[in-house]
């Protein structure tokens, strides 16, 4: 082989290594906006709210999950900003009482159990320790899953290159056993799957 043939090779490999690096999330993960352009920022910024006065855990440390309709309409029976948003979010779905089809982040697969309780409580585990900055946003991430499984980028698999982005949130299976071994913490693998 030449100087030229093995120049040209491994400019071949490089730029198929790079194509592939960009085009194989697009090729895996289907992306949707969500039905609701919600701002966590307004609500525990100017609206003074914590995580806690809308994801409620029930008494076993299970997390209730999406809030409700009813809970969103006791302050948004009548627009309380100027946004659009909120305006479509009162017509389309608090009006009529009809639940918005979230596509829910940290959906787990499942064969695994998760308790909230000894993360929150007992560990002091800030919820954007696991679910990232999610109370600083202005608009919800785009949702993207995995066509393969079904589940949400944020919890399937490593992310390429082993760097984590704006979306590797810290709910990944790698992400709870670099946790507990930075803790000390040492489980079955029972203790999550079930």
């Amino acid at each position: 082989m030449t100087f030229r043939g093995t120049l040209l090779f491994a400019g071949g490999v490089l730029a198929s290594l790079g194509l592939g690096w960009i085009a194989f999330p697009h090729a895996i993960y289907t992306s949707r906006q969500q039905p609701v352009e919600f701002s966590h920022k307004i609500h525990t910024g100017s609206a003074g709210m914590q995580c806690e006065d809308c994801h409620a855990l029930r008494e076993d440390g299970s997390y209730v999950g999406i809030p409700p309709l009813e809970q969103c309409a006791g302050c948004h029976t009548e627009p309380t900003g100027q946004t659009a948003a909120e305006k479509n979010f009162i017509e389309k779905y608090v009006t009529p009482n009809r639940e918005p089809p979230w596509l829910v982040n940290a959906r787990q697969p499942e064969n695994v159990w998760f308790s909230h309780t000894p993360h929150v409580r007992l560990a002091k585990l800030t919820c954007a320790r696991c679910h990232g900055d999610q109370g600083t946003l202005d608009k919800p991430r785009v949702y993207q899953e995995d066509r393969i499984s079904g589940y949400s980028r944020d919890i399937w698999g490593k992310p390429v290159a082993n760097v984590k982005g704006p979306t590797q949130t810290g709910m990944k299976m790698d992400d709870c056993i670099e946790c507990h071994r930075a803790a000390g913490l040492e489980h079955s693998c029972l203790d999550c799957h079930k």
